[in-house]
């Protein structure tokens, strides 16, 4: 084990890593990919939801809502990987009560995401600085061509009921670099319930759709917001922090550029 308590986690709780990590379980599908694409074979479990990167084969552990605690315990992990947002507090209690080593991440903005990912690689996992990491700070440096045009939008994530992006939220910082203003991004949540009439009635330029959490389609979607540019973009590029952030800036951009109206 590491000498002392161990580095310390984005909630500034120390992990007591091992000196040397040859098996992770990971909880949140961004952190899986994380990992799997910088050090292949050190992933020793994920959540059903890990689908990146494409053919990963290692024990499921359910999700990561309901992740089978037996299970981890059971694949032995040097490091279970989790996030504040995407895992529950009792789950990652009892793991650490199981005597396994918990690295938690708190990742609101794209900084905290590109800080907090170097320090995960680096401190949690071992391993050296990732070049895909230096390619996506490059990445996100300056604006993009085509996106200084600031518009306001709503951003739904769900419907039946209608949620949006609210305050704090990774999301709504990596669309607000693109020139994309959240309409909601004052609001008191981080995700509110908002009725659609609500949201038509705050007179947007823009409806931003997602392809996750809820999957919005050209036929899914726009059609609630008649006469509204509507853009229809990547939910794992919009949402995810990992590797994809290196290409997410002018992906995101072609998207937002190609939105258009349903009448």
């Amino acid at each position: 084990m590491t000498a002392g308590p161990g580095p310390r986690d984005d909630t500034g709780a120390a992990v007591p890593v091992p000196a040397r990590v040859s098996r992770i379980v990971s909880l949140v599908p961004s952190l899986t990919e994380t990992v799997a694409v910088t050090a292949p074979g050190l992933i020793a479990g994920a959540t059903d939801w890990c689908i990146h990167p494409a053919g990963l084969d290692v024990p499921r552990v359910r999700g990561t809502k309901n992740p089978d605690l037996d299970a981890v315990v059971a694949l032995h992990p040097d490091v279970v990987l989790a996030n504040e947002e995407e895992n529950r507090p009792a789950d990652l209690a009892a793991l650490r009560a199981a005597g396994l080593p918990v690295w938690v991440t708190v990742i609101r903005t794209l900084d905290e995401a590109l800080a907090s990912l170097r320090r995960l690689l680096t401190l949690a996992c071992q391993l050296p600085s990732p070049a895909w990491l230096d390619e996506a700070e490059r990445a996100w440096e300056t604006r993009p061509p085509g996106s200084a045009e600031r518009r306001r939008a709503v951003i739904p994530v769900w419907r039946r009921p209608w949620m949006v992006l609210g305050r704090d939220t990774f999301a709504g910082d990596v669309l607000a670099r693109l020139g994309v203003v959240n309409v909601y991004a004052g609001h008191a949540e981080r995700y509110p319930k908002v009725p659609l009439d609500d949201l038509l009635a705050t007179r947007p330029d823009l409806v931003v759709l997602p392809d996750e959490p809820y999957r919005f389609t050209a036929g899914d979607g726009p059609e609630c917001f008649p006469g509204l540019p509507a853009a229809l973009v990547s939910g794992r590029h919009l949402t995810w922090y990992g590797p994809s952030l290196a290409e997410a800036p002018h992906i995101l951009t072609a998207q937002l550029a190609a939105a258009t109206a349903t009448w």
